[in-house]
């Protein structure tokens, strides 16, 4: 800082030489519109990219959670008409109550059923605080805000059960909601709708 102090001081033997370096009008036009330029050029294609990654096409199934302080609500409404809306509550498990080989802090009483090699859409939504739906295995993170409908979609490739959690603090009850998903084939799936009602 003081060399620069010296040679560009007004009084300076250096005085003639930074007329070029402070008053370089073209050179800061220059290195303030091509950064500009490029940053638009990146951000066109990518506009596109973020609405079509939003856009889901004709599911086959929805599926609406709801999350509560300390609980996850689901609703199945795509069969309203023929069976009737089937919702239910999904509570975790105590440990008290866990059967062998059951996961303590991540079983419920109540399930999500999806059907493999489906395309489906999951509506997320809160009833009270902030809560975020979260299942690591299939890739999904989507916050569930009060007065807001978040949407995702999914294929489940392979039966089994998946379990997560809800990622976002919500209250002293917030390691209490687990999420279960078990992925079965259309047969069981049918099986478990024509149960549910």
């Amino acid at each position: 800082m003081f060399r620069t102090l010296y040679y560009f001081n007004t009084n300076s033997v250096y005085a003639g030489l930074n007329t070029n370096v402070v008053h370089g009008t073209v050179l800061e036009i220059v290195w303030t519109i091509i950064p500009s330029l490029i940053l638009i050029i990146v951000a066109l294609p990518s506009f596109a990219l973020l609405y079509s990654i939003d856009e889901i096409i004709d599911p086959a199934l929805t599926i609406k959670c709801v999350g509560h302080q300390w609980y996850w609500s689901y609703e199945y409404n795509d069969f309203e008409q023929q069976l009737g809306a089937i919702s239910f509550d999904s509570y975790m498990i105590p440990e008290d109550d866990l059967e062998l080989g059951e996961l303590r802090l991540l079983e419920v009483d109540n399930r999500i059923v999806l059907p493999i090699n489906t395309h489906i859409r999951v509506i997320i939504t809160a009833a009270d605080v902030l809560h975020s739906w979260a299942v690591p295995s299939f890739g999904i993170k989507l916050d569930a805000c009060i007065g807001r409908l978040n949407q995702t979609s999914l294929v489940i490739l392979r039966d089994g059960v998946f379990y997560g959690q809800c990622s976002e603090i919500c209250g002293v009850g917030h390691a209490n909601m687990p999420i279960v998903i078990e992925a079965v084939p259309i047969s069981k799936y049918i099986v478990w709708l024509a149960e549910k009602i």
